[in-house]
């Protein structure tokens, strides 16, 4: 599976070797239809970085917002009860949220 991060042009390859610290392997996703990298309406870079084992979320999701350059990042922590990861064979891998303690006391 993929993680997409949003960085500025200028520090896309210090982004790119904290991802890689952070056990992720990112590479510049590249335009299709013209030379060069993807450029946001921002004139920012997207890294996709592929990972294969799973990951604390919320922490990976506050290591990269705290790293600098990144802008974005594809990670919706908290955001949602189900997510739903494409992968590279077409298949489509279904997760969904754990209860939490809130959730079990409304119940």
């Amino acid at each position: 599976a993929v993680v997409s991060t949003q960085s500025t042009g200028m520090a896309f390859v210090p982004v790119i070797n904290k991802l890689r610290e952070f056990g992720l392997d990112p590479v510049l996703r590249m335009a299709a239809k013209k030379a060069g990298p993807v450029v946001t309406d921002n004139g920012n870079f997207v890294l996709d970085a592929k990972f294969s084992a799973p990951h604390n979320w919320d922490l990976l999701e506050t290591k990269l917002c705290r790293t600098p350059g990144v802008v974005e990042t594809g990670l919706f922590v908290g955001m949602a009860d189900t997510a739903y990861f494409g992968m590279e064979d077409g298949s489509v891998e279904v997760t969904h949220r754990p209860p939490t303690v809130q959730d079990l006391s409304r119940s």
